[in-house]
């Protein structure tokens, strides 16, 4: 008999003991989400242009939060953030629940532990992209080796198609890449030197003005060039490819809100309002499964990026 009720006094100061500590720990944020929310915020990076961007996808967001609840009220925000790095702070804070970015910038965002990737977007109607290195064909550079010595020119340094994946394929073949602070930087014979240019217009204009001897671009950008600037140039190599676009969580985030938000974005082409909402938004066509899983892609990006080199 005093067993039990020992037994029983000990279970009641353990349940006081929870009781006095539940405030502090929800004080401290470390309470546990529900599945029901009242805000859904997209984050975006951006250094310029923030105020049209959010408007931009004012509409997107508020349609997927009119979708994420049928019985409930939810608002949709906008959240547009300078930096990758910035973003990633919001993620942690709960400020933002869901981003979307290309390839690199997620991988920077990511590995900082505050978010994990969800689906594929098809931006620009593509599920997938490269980078491509290219050069004048007046140029008399034939291969890559012809390039050491030489200045060649980026998009600029988020840039995952017209930057980090020619840089890392450079980068793996064995050449020593160095930034320079213009056209007219010295480059030893056994590096090649880079620049950035801002835009694969400029880039175009540089190669065929032979300002530059190699440049990168996207594929779809490339292909964008008029006729008579492609019968101009020689592609020298091709990337690999890698998802042209990615949705990323944050962690955290109740895993039924994250359920629904992926059901209600891989059915968003199945309807006429959704359709018209993607279309405005980057010619966007739809969102699908990552392909080969999150993992798979999680890893590809870390063995992409990890190798890509200060210099």
């Amino acid at each position: 008999m005093k067993r039990h009720t020992h037994h029983a006094s000990l279970i009641f100061a353990v349940a006081a003991l929870v009781s006095l500590l539940t405030p502090e720990l929800e004080a401290a944020g470390q309470a546990p989400e529900t599945g029901t929310v009242k805000t859904i915020s997209l984050g975006l990076v951006s250094q310029i242009h923030q105020k049209e961007i959010e408007e931009h996808f004012r509409d997107f967001v508020g349609y997927v939060a009119r979708k994420l609840s049928s019985t409930s009220e939810i608002k949709g925000t906008v959240v547009v953030a300078p930096t990758a790095l910035q973003l990633a702070k919001l993620l942690e804070e709960k400020r933002v629940d869901f981003y979307m970015e290309s390839p690199y910038p997620t991988y920077l965002i990511n590995r900082q532990g505050s978010a994990r990737l969800l689906l594929r977007r098809w931006k620009g109607g593509k599920g997938e992209y490269r980078g491509i290195l290219a050069t004048s064909k007046e140029s008399g550079i034939a291969r890559l080796e012809d390039l050491q010595g030489k200045i060649i020119a980026f998009e600029d340094p988020g840039s995952t198609s017209a930057y980090l994946l020619p840089k890392v394929f450079l980068l793996r073949k064995g050449f020593r890449l160095t930034e320079k602070p213009g056209l007219e930087a010295k480059v030893s014979p056994k590096e090649i030197g880079y620049i950035f240019a801002s835009t694969h217009k400029n880039i175009a204009d540089l190669l065929l003005s032979k300002k530059v001897m190699a440049g990168a671009f996207s594929d779809d950008d490339y292909a964008t060039l008029d006729e008579k600037a492609r019968a101009e140039i020689a592609i020298l190599a091709e990337t690999e490819t890698v998802p042209r676009h990615l949705v990323s969580i944050r962690r955290g985030l109740h895993p039924e809100v994250a359920k629904r938000l992926q059901e209600t974005l891989l059915s968003m082409h199945q309807d006429d309002e959704g359709r018209k909402i993607m279309q405005k938004m980057d010619n966007t066509t739809k969102f699908d499964i990552l392909p080969g899983g999150e993992e798979v892609v999680r890893r590809k990006l870390v063995e992409l990026f990890r190798f890509r080199g200060k210099k």
